[in-house]
Formats: structure tokens, C-alpha cells, sequence
């Protein structure tokens, strides 16, 4: 075969749009400052996907049957629950991650933990050896799991096809490369190519696919948007590497709900399910302290509390310091300006600090009324009574608004031994059971600083 000529192109990393030539912002998604280059050898040669049968013709929505799909158990409560009651049967699943999170360690332990479920689990990463040593260490020796380390995704495709497992995990997919594509492997044409072939496989098989993904420095999966609207699902791991405790977040699911989550705590012997995860965000502390308030939070459809924690101090410069960790920094200063504006209370010369224990990343609004009332807690040095909790949106003017779900949100809090809940005045709580908890409704900060800080 005659040699290919090289051609530049530019990618976009947000939204993978192809350039050809560099841009400073994306025409696509309009990002600044996304584009990277990469080099492509184009051939005589190409790849051509497989045809569509030309019996196909379009069919008329009463027509089409509404099958339900078969889902396969992962024998992991958790996580079977994330992904809507098991994995589907020929779908391509995502899980991306920090280095050292628990990916690995996961889509080892599902095989592990599955007996029967003929599995083939390919490494690009580690040898054969290392991932024996894994599962030894995890305390698992299952006969139905083989073990293939492998990169060019044709081979990959190739044993599975003459193996037929039930599953196929490949990890990662930044170390597969395709030889339909003249770039090194982890490239944004690499990934495209390889994602599609392995999503072709999963759909004519029926095998379902487990990719593990890496992400960037920014928090994203890495390689080219596109890379996720081909997958069905995208699960993603949260929560600080150094400590014990991982949050599983489903940010794309097509066969059942988004925005849920998953807790899992890292032992020696891989991770284990948290099936109560109040309990572990709760204060670990004896003895009431001020600046901390429990925070009812509503995550897709699971509710649970947990313990916002603010240090407000004197300013030792000139200028202020504002710092959130697993709280948008940006809302919080909104949240001081309304205290300031709305309450009266100065606080633009003093540090504040504030942290959501069990580093968690917090995104429910209700969680507001929680971080004003740990704020003015470190503020005055009043500490809060350890049975009450809060759950509201602060707006602009400093009116307390209704969340939604409130009820579950009671219910949970009672089931921990809480007593008191604050919540808006404008929440409907006509006909809904409040078990035996104490209801508090305020209508806007200075009602609540009046009720609470008496």
C-alpha cells in the first residue's frame, strides 16, 4: 500500500469539533481556547463501518414493539440500582475517575463478585500478573473471569467474538488504539474510533461493554465530548482519593434516571457499599461546637443529611478570604451579600471558610438555609442544637423559598432522631406526614436569625 500523507486537524476538547486550522474560540461550542493539535495519516484505504441491511425500511411508531430490555444483575446493590436495576444487555457503559479513585478496583470486583457471569476483563494498562495480584488481594479467585492484556481494539474484538462472554470491561480506553487510525493511542481520533467499534460490538452482540475512562485535570472525562454521547451510560467517581469514601455519580443514564448516586467506603478489600450514607456525614464530635449546621439534601431521588461546616474570623489583610470546599465559591459570596444587604450582619472584613464534611460536592439549592445558619453559628459562637436540621433556598432578597420532595426529606431526617426542621413558609405540607418532627417555617433570613439565634 502506497504511504499515507500526514494531515493536521484541529480538535475541539469540550465538544470535539473538527478544525482545520487552529481557532482561538470553538465554532461549535463556542469555549475559548480548546482546540489542540493532532496529526493524521489519511490513505487510499478507509474503513468502512458495516452496511445497513437494505431490508430495513421505516416503520411506523404504533408498529415497533416495546420490548422490555433484559438487564443483567452486577450482584452489587448499589450499583445495580445506579444503573436502573442492572446493566442492559448490548449497552456501552462509561466510568470515569481520578487516578487512584477505586475505577480499577470496581470493574475487578464486579466479575469477582458475579459467579457464572463469564466475564472478559482486558488490561491496557497492567499485565496479566498485576491484575491476578488484584483480585488475590480483593479476595477473589473466580474461574469465570479471563484475564486478556491487549491494546489494538481489533484483537480485543476478535477474542471476544470467538469467546462470547456475557461481559467485557476494558480498562482503560485511553490505552486502545485502532490500526484503521494512524495516530498514537489516547489521541482525540483514537478514542472516536475505538468508542465506536466497541459500541458497533456491544449492539450486534448483545455483549455488554464496561469502559474505564481517565479525566483531566478539570474534573472532565478526557478525550473529545462526542466520547460520551456515544456511550448509553457515564458514571463518574467523586470524593477525595486520600480519604475513604467514594461517591458513584450517574451523570447520563438512557435507560434509567440521571443525577443519582452511589456510596461506596474503600477498605483492604476493595470498595464496599454504604447502604446509610447520613450516617457517615453526620458530626463524629461529643460536645456541641458553633459554625456547623446538618443540611437536609435531596441527590436525583435519594435523600440524606449532612454537615456543613464554616470558620468565620477576623481578616488578617486587608482584603478578605472566601473559601468553599465541595460548595460553589461564587454562591457563597451571593449568600454573604444577601446576610449583608438583606440582615444587616457585616461580614466584609471577616474571613469565612466553609466545607462540606465527607467531601461531598453539594449542588441542592435547599442546602442555602444550612450554610447562612453555619456562617452566623461561627459568627456569634452560638452553637446549634445537635437535633435540628434545615432544608431551603435563600433568594436575592432574602426570602426563604420551598424545595422540592420536602416530605422525603422529613422522613429521613426523623429516621436519624432529628426534631426540628426548618424549612419556608411557602412549602405545602397540607395532608403530608411530618413524623413527629417539629416544623419551622420562616419566610426570610431575618425571620429565621429572629427564630433560630434567640
Amino acid at each position: 500500500m502506497a504511504a499515507g500523507k500526514e494531515k493536521t486537524v484541529w480538535f475541539c476538547t469540550n465538544c470535539g469539533n473538527e478544525s482545520s486550522k487552529w481557532l482561538g474560540r470553538c465554532p461549535a461550542c463556542g469555549e475559548w481556547n480548546t482546540m489542540v493539535e493532532h496529526k493524521e495519516v489519511v490513505t487510499k484505504t478507509k474503513h468502512i463501518a458495516s452496511a445497513v441491511p437494505v431490508q430495513q425500511h421505516p416503520q411506523q411508531l404504533a408498529e415497533i414493539g416495546s420490548a422490555q430490555e433484559h438487564r443483567i444483575s452486577l450482584h452489587n446493590g448499589e450499583l445495580d440500582r445506579l444503573l436502573g436495576g442492572g446493566i442492559v444487555e448490548g449497552s456501552l457503559v462509561l466510568i470515569g475517575g481520578e487516578p487512584g479513585i477505586g475505577k480499577s478496583t470496581l470493574s475487578l470486583q464486579i466479575p469477582l463478585a458475579c459467579k457464572g457471569l463469564k466475564t472478559l476483563y482486558v488490561t491496557g494498562e497492567e499485565s496479566a500478573s498485576q491484575v491476578k495480584m488484584r483480585a488475590d488481594r480483593l479476595g477473589g479467585d473466580d474461574a469465570d473471569c479471563f484475564i486478556f492484556s491487549e491494546t489494538l481494539v481489533e484483537n480485543i474484538v476478535a477474542a471476544a467474538n470467538e469467546m462470547r462472554p456475557h461481559l467485557m470491561i476494558v480498562d482503560s480506553v485511553q490505552t486502545m488504539y485502532s490500526q484503521n487510525v494512524d495516530s498514537s493511542a489516547g489521541s482525540v481520533t483514537q478514542i472516536k474510533e475505538v468508542t465506536s467499534i466497541l459500541l458497533h460490538f456491544a449492539k450486534s452482540t448483545g455483549i455488554p461493554v464496561i469502559l474505564i475512562g481517565h479525566i483531566t485535570k478539570d474534573g472532565y472525562i478526557a478525550g473529545p465530548k462526542v466520547l460520551e454521547h456515544i456511550v448509553d451510560v457515564v458514571l463518574q467517581f467523586e470524593g477525595d482519593d486520600k480519604g475513604s469514601y467514594r461517591i458513584l455519580r450517574s451523570i447520563k443514564n438512557r435507560f434509567g434516571a440521571t443525577s443519582e448516586i452511589a456510596v461506596f467506603e474503600m477498605t483492604g478489600k476493595g470498595l464496599k457499599e454504604v447502604l446509610n450514607p447520613s450516617e457517615m456525614l453526620m458530626p463524629i464530635y461529643e460536645r456541641g461546637l458553633s459554625g456547623t449546621a446538618i443540611a437536609a439534601m435531596l441527590d436525583g431521588m435519594r435523600p440524606f443529611l449532612f454537615e456543613v461546616q464554616a470558620l468565620v474570623s477576623t481578616a488578617a489583610y486587608g482584603t478578605a478570604q472566601r473559601s468553599a470546599t465541595g460548595f460553589d465559591v461564587r454562591r457563597l459570596n451571593m449568600l454573604l451579600a444577601v446576610l449583608e444587604k438583606r440582615a444587616g450582619f457585616r461580614l466584609n472584613m471577616k474571613d469565612v471558610f466553609l466545607n462540606m464534611a465527607g467531601g461531598l460536592r453539594v449542588n441542592d439549592p435547599a442546602c442555602d438555609l444550612a450554610v447562612i445558619c453555619a456562617v452566623l453559628s461561627s459568627s456569634f459562637d452560638f452553637v446549634i442544637p445537635s437535633d435540628i436540621c434545615f432544608a431551603g433556598e435563600v433568594g436575592l432578597s432574602g426570602e426563604i423559598r420551598p424545595v422540592n420532595q420536602i416530605e422525603k426529606r422529613i422522613t429521613e431526617a426523623s429516621r436519624l432522631g432529628f426534631r426540628k426542621m426548618y424549612i419556608s413558609s411557602f412549602s405545602s405540607l397540607e395532608g403530608k406526614k411530618t413524623e413527629g418532627m417539629e416544623i419551622v417555617k420562616v419566610a426570610d433570613v431575618p425571620a429565621l436569625v429572629r427564630s433560630l439565634f434567640k
